[in-house]
């Protein structure tokens, strides 16, 4: 799967299991995710074991994440593999960001007026 955001987001994951007739499936615990590759990370939720969101790093660049899972149901474990690629972008301005100064004497104005 190929993802994208800017450097100042993440993205949701959802695993949804499968057979391999591509009827729903179920896994034997939450996903394990590891980062192969890039500066991005991840987070999970124990309440949400199918999901975990993809963070993204300060840098323009890729992160490419490991998502495995126990397909065996039982006593054994079946490890199902998948990989994510994250592309990061830089974010873009959105805005100026003015802000003013103290008023000041305009330039060729006299500092004092004679009378």
């Amino acid at each position: 799967m190929n993802i994208a955001c800017t450097n100042e987001e993440q993205v949701p994951v959802t695993a949804a299991p499968m057979t391999a007739t591509g009827r729903p499936a179920q896994v034997d615990g939450p996903l394990r995710v590891t980062v192969q590759a890039g500066d991005g990370t991840f987070l999970q939720d124990p309440a949400a074991p199918l999901v975990f969101k993809a963070v993204c790093g300060d840098v323009a660049g890729e992160t490419t994440y490991l998502v495995e899972a126990d397909a065996d149901l039982g006593a054994g474990t079946v490890l199902i593999q998948d990989t994510v690629v994250l592309a990061v972008g830089g974010a873009m301005a959105a805005s100026f960001g003015l802000v003013s100064g103290a008023a000041e004497p305009k330039a060729g104005a006299p500092l004092s007026r004679r009378r």
